[in-house]
Formats: structure tokens, C-alpha cells, sequence
């Protein structure tokens, strides 16, 4: 692929990622949080099942069970915590807090699957966490919407896990489409049971809605994939650092949002955690590619 296209794309995907918390935030003045989310990935999730009606569909009872658990924690989880974060935090905090996810992976990963993983790897782990302590302030002083980060954070890990695991057993666009669809759902009958479901229509609300369903969902999902599939996917997922860049960008343009120096600071740790712990996965990956 062109290098020039590459970038583009990347910084495409990665904007939309960011971009979504900024969005999302503004969204709350309209809709309740479990209801905007929920509206979100259940219609982005009918229209990509829509999309791979003729693809190969998940043939057992249990295969389907696996879609819903990536669901309930790729989706559900990560998405519920994001949305009820920012009804507390800031765009900027929340998209710092969630992108720790690929370090929560190395030590779920350590545990739950053996896999091993190099000293700078886990320098890099130590030096996120250490930014995530910054980003709060030094004194951890973990309010609802922090500890609401960290669970969409932790969630996002877990799904990692989940599709790490069982990720040969599904075409990958089926399993994004139903696994949105699912986690939607999910997050609609929550919306139901916990909180007072709010929803105000007009021309800002609809466009809000279209824009994380259709950009911020689909698009993102399919740029993100395509980059995935023509490049060595541990160095394309060592750019998702910038992807909280574009969430800390997006809320200073778009809400006028304050952040603390604190913030900056542990943001950059934490992108140099992330940075190690992917760049040194591409690393083993070419190391691998070439002895086969």
C-alpha cells in the first residue's frame, strides 16, 4: 500500500476513534448514556449484518454464545462504561482511560493464555500504568468516571482475550457486525432497567446519531480492519495511540474543554507504554514472518 495512503487512513481511523468520545459527550444533552450508546451499535450492527448476509454465519449454538460474550464486553462493556464516564469526566480523561486497554492485554494475556512476553514489553506496561496514575492526578483520587474508564478500559482487554481466542472461528466482519448488533441490544435493555431513558429528536440529535453510527462505527471498524489486513498488524496497532490524541484534540475544539497539565503528561506516558508493548510486537511478528 502507498505510504501516503496508509497515513491517511491511519490518521482517518484513528480521528474517528478520538473524535467519538468528543461526540458522544455532546450527544448526552439529548439522549441518556446507556440509550445513546445502545442506539449507536444496534443500528451500526443491523446494518453490517445487512452487509454480510451472504457471508459464512456462525453454524453452532455455541459459536453464537461466543459472539455475544465479545459482544456483551466489546460493545456493552466498553461502550456503557465510555458513555456514563463522560456524564463525570472529560472527553480528553475518558479516551486516555480506555486506550490503556493494550496494557491490561499483556498482563490478562500472561495469565489467561501463557503468552510471553519481552522485557521492554513489560517496561512498556509499567510506564502506562505509571501515566494512568498521572492522568488522575498523582493522589488517585478515583471518582465515578475514572473508575468507569478503567472499566471500559478492562472490558476492551477482555474482548481482546475472548477474540484472540476463538478469532478462527468466525469470518471477522460477521463477528464485528453481530457482535455489535448483540452488544447494542444489550446496552437498549440496560438502558431500560437502569436509568430513566431520555431522548430528544430534532436536527442535532439525528445528525449526532449518524455520524457514531456510520463514521464512528462502520467506517472506523472498516478502516481500521482493511489497515489491519495489509500491514503487520502488531506495528498498524502501535498508531492507536494516537487515537486518545484525537480524543484530547477534539474536546479542546469542539467543548472548550480544560485539561490539566497532569493530563498531558500522563497521556504521553501512557502512549509510550502502548508504543513499547506494539512496537516490540511487530518486532516478534517480522522475526517470526521471516523464519517461516
Amino acid at each position: 500500500m502507498n505510504i501516503v495512503v496508509y497515513g491517511i487512513l491511519v490518521v482517518l481511523a484513528t480521528s474517528l476513534m478520538g473524535s467519538s468520545f468528543t461526540i458522544g459527550k455532546i450527544g448526552l444533552a439529548y439522549f441518556s448514556p446507556l440509550l445513546l450508546a445502545g442506539l449507536r451499535f444496534t443500528l451500526a450492527g443491523l446494518l453490517m449484518a445487512l452487509w454480510v448476509k451472504k457471508k459464512t454465519l456462525p453454524v453452532s449454538a455455541l459459536d453464537w454464545l461466543r459472539v455475544l460474550m465479545i459482544g456483551l464486553f466489546q460493545t456493552a462493556g466498553v461502550m456503557g462504561c465510555i458513555f456514563l464516564s463522560l456524564r463525570t469526566i472529560t472527553a480528553a480523561e475518558s479516551s486516555i482511560l480506555t486506550f490503556i486497554n493494550p496494557l491490561i492485554v499483556i498482563i490478562l494475556g500472561t495469565w489467561f493464555l501463557g503468552t510471553r512476553y519481552n522485557f521492554s514489553q513489560w517496561l512498556g506496561v509499567v510506564i502506562g500504568f505509571l501515566g494512568v496514575v498521572i492522568t488522575l492526578g498523582f493522589h488517585l483520587q478515583l471518582q465515578t468516571g475514572s473508575l468507569l474508564g478503567l472499566g471500559s478500559a478492562f472490558s476492551w482487554a477482555v474482548a481482546t482475550i475472548l477474540v484472540k481466542r476463538w478469532r478462527s472461528r468466525f469470518n471477522i466482519w460477521v463477528l464485528t457486525a453481530y457482535q455489535m448488533l448483540f452488544g447494542g441490544l444489550f446496552l437498549l435493555l440496560l438502558s431500560i432497567t437502569l436509568e430513566t431513558p431520555k431522548m430528544i429528536i430534532n436536527t442535532s440529535s439525528i445528525m449526532i446519531i449518524l455520524y457514531l453510527t456510520i463514521m464512528a462505527s462502520i467506517v472506523q471498524f472498516a478502516t481500521w480492519f482493511y489497515l489491519l489486513s495489509q500491514g503487520d498488524p502488531g506495528k498498524t496497532s502501535a498508531f492507536l495511540f494516537l487515537a486518545p490524541f484525537f480524543g484530547v484534540l477534539s474536546g479542546w475544539v469542539l467543548l472548550d474543554e480544560v485539561v490539566q497539565w497532569y493530563v498531558y503528561l500522563g497521556g504521553l506516558f501512557i502512549f509510550i507504554g502502548i508504543f513499547l508493548v506494539n512496537w516490540n510486537s511487530a518486532k516478534d511478528t517480522a522475526k517470526i514472518a521471516a523464519k517461516s
